[in-house]
């Protein structure tokens, strides 16, 4: 077995991970489902891959991601004492907020009913006791008929049972309601999985900066709590091909998810990390000072020079505007609601990740359910250990992919590809460019899953008369498209099919398609190595030697209050400096020189 450990550091990561674990939540359940289309019973994934098998303490069989989630606990104890006129003390505690990320869903998770260990007594103290706390945030529709349907299974009781919550109901309350990343979430996780972040005495909207961030993790013991679940999952795996590494690092779990990373490498020298660097558009805040400006040009630069050195591959993910983008062409995005952002990142980080849990089945190339496996490794090694070292990868996507054949077929898989990644330049020729594409569940003529060899000789024959073309490229194919489960946000324009297919005059009514719409969509995605990250990196470094080196720099105090110090700043100066570098064109570099 060669299993993957997921990791998910920060708010917009965990609601990007939410809609992941959905998509293989759904994959399981149409794969056993007796009634279902062939194209997911024989999807020749291993899902073994991501999921560990376990055991209630009832003898209750398991099926639950292989996880690490951190994220922010909004929580505040408040003690106040109170002496009365005969001078004997009272003790008041108020608890608020107590729910902090994880909205109704307690921190132990539902599998194994495991009851909370706070205390209820205070021991040492003999007077009366009086505890004010705040209300459980109540289960959303979704997540009670959840909980009415596992009853059901339960109890074997079908006959005269009625379902009371509709799933137009429950789409309706999704789109407009959804406030935490585990409103939506239909799968079941772990003990060892979630872990809240406490005793950080603010909440999460003051928790936005790397310097605010830096003790979060290492100054307490919680950064060994979180090792600890690490290594419960990792020491139960035959074989670890590799971490995938999810961050919101628009804030301060920047910072922990760096802290975190440099321990994984002392830890786990030899196991790759994939690291997905993702923030949402809201995370591009009107700048409407100076000091507001460099304050947000400084924590993008620090962030990513410190967490770039940790990992073997980064890949920077997050538009300022999804809605406007390219990427959402068939798309219907608010910008506002990370419930639908975070819904098109996690497609395109499911379809990056497929190839790491193929099964290369049956005698000839026409009957492969899937085409192109290879593991972490092996897909690091490509993108960033080939003739220039670049270990930062642009990810691209198109959702849905545009079928094979037919009018719309005119924009080929290739050109219908869009980047995720921000501050990209476009029409680059980089003849050193390495790219890695991945196409699942393509429709070829008359609606139908094309096979994986045509799908493979449509993408080669557009590379053959493409007028440049990369170094190297390597495809992975699946017949299997990405499923769309029930609490997937709203976000299909009028010309999006029930299967994905595009269609040639819009469907009449509502503008906005769903889950009840659309049940599943062909795919393509590309992680490529390239030049055009260039602006990327240069922006990073700009910023920090205007802002942070050179004399006189407006931001050198802050940087200080983030308990930086110079040699460190050169530092992360230089790391910035060698990306840039490895990509610069020689000839350019030859003129800076003279």
């Amino acid at each position: 077995m060669r299993e993957i450990v997921t990791i998910q550091v920060g708010g917009f990561a965990n609601f990007i991970g939410s809609h992941f674990w959905n998509f293989q939540d759904e994959l399981l359940g149409l794969a056993s489902d007796p009634e279902g289309d062939s194209v997911f019973k024989n999807q020749c994934l291993n899902m073994d891959v991501l999921y560990r098998s376990g055991e209630t303490h009832q003898g209750v069989l398991t099926y639950s991601p292989r996880l690490v989630s951190v994220d922010f606990q909004d929580a505040m104890i408040v003690v106040v004492l109170i002496m009365d006129v005969y001078r004997s003390l009272r003790i008041y505690v108020c608890s608020l907020n107590v729910a902090g990320s994880l909205g109704s869903i307690s921190s132990r998770g539902t599998l194994y009913n495991e009851a909370s260990s706070v205390p209820s007594d205070v021991v040492t103290w003999k007077g009366s006791v009086s505890t004010q706390a705040s209300e459980p945030h109540k289960k959303n529709l979704f997540l009670q008929s959840l909980y009415e349907e596992e009853q059901e299974n339960l109890t074997h009781k079908r006959n005269g049972f009625q379902r009371e919550i509709e799933d137009k109901d429950i789409v309706e309350c999704l789109d407009n309601g959804v406030q935490f990343w585990t409103d939506f979430s239909k799968v079941h996780y772990h003990p060892q999985s979630l872990y809240e972040l406490s005793g950080l005495w603010m909440d999460v909207q003051e928790f936005d900066n790397y310097g605010i961030g830096r003790d979060a993790f290492s100054g307490s013991f919680q950064g060994e709590d979180i090792c600890e679940r690490l290594r419960f999952f990792v020491e139960e795996c035959d074989h670890v091909q590799g971490f995938q590494f999810i961050v919101d690092d628009s804030g301060g779990f920047s910072a922990v998810a760096a802290d975190f990373l440099e321990n994984i490498a002392d830890e786990y020298t030899n196991t790759p990390v994939l690291l997905y660097a993702a923030r949402s558009p809201t995370s591009y805040i009107n700048l409407r000072s100076r000091k507001q400006t460099v304050f947000r040009h400084l924590h993008d630069s620090v962030s990513f020079s410190r967490l770039a050195p940790y990992c073997k591959l980064i890949v920077p993910v997050g538009l300022p505007s999804l809605s406007t983008s390219k990427a959402s062409t068939f798309l219907r995005i608010e910008d506002e609601k990370a419930y639908h952002c975070s819904a098109v990142y996690a497609a395109a980080v499911h379809s990056a990740s497929l190839p790491f849990r193929m099964e290369p089945v049956g005698p000839t190339a026409d009957s492969f359910a899937v085409s192109g496996a290879v593991d972490v490794n092996g897909f690091v090694q490509m993108l960033a250990g080939q003739a220039r070292q670049n270990m930062v990868s642009i990810l691209d996507v198109a959702m849905p992919a545009p079928p094979l054949t037919g009018k719309q077929g005119e924009q080929s898989l290739l050109g219908s590809l869009q980047p995720l990644t921000p501050e990209v330049a476009d029409n680059v020729e980089d003849f050193q460019a390495v790219e890695s594409m991945i196409v699942h569940g393509a429709l070829g003529s008359g609606g139908h899953h094309a096979s994986v060899s045509a799908v493979k000789d449509s993408v080669n024959a557009v590379y053959e008369h493409a007028t440049s073309r990369p170094m190297f490229c390597h495809l992975s194919v699946a017949r299997c498209p990405l499923p769309i489960p029930l609490p997937f946000p709203s976000i299909f324009g009028n010309l999006v099919g029930q299967h994905g297919e595009l269609l040639d005059s819009p469907i009449s009514g509502s503008k906005l398609r769903g889950s009840l719409d659309v049940h599943s969509i062909p795919m393509a995605a590309r992680l490529r190595s390239s030049s055009a990250i260039l602006p990327f990196l240069q922006n990073r470094l700009g910023n920090l030697r205007k802002f942070g080196i050179e004399r006189g720099a407006l931001g050198a105090e802050l940087l200080r209050s983030w308990r930086f110090e110079k040699d460190e700043i050169d530092d992360m100066g230089e790391t910035l400096s060698k990306m840039v570098t490895a990509l610069v064109p020689n000839d350019e570099l030859s003129s800076d020189s003279d």
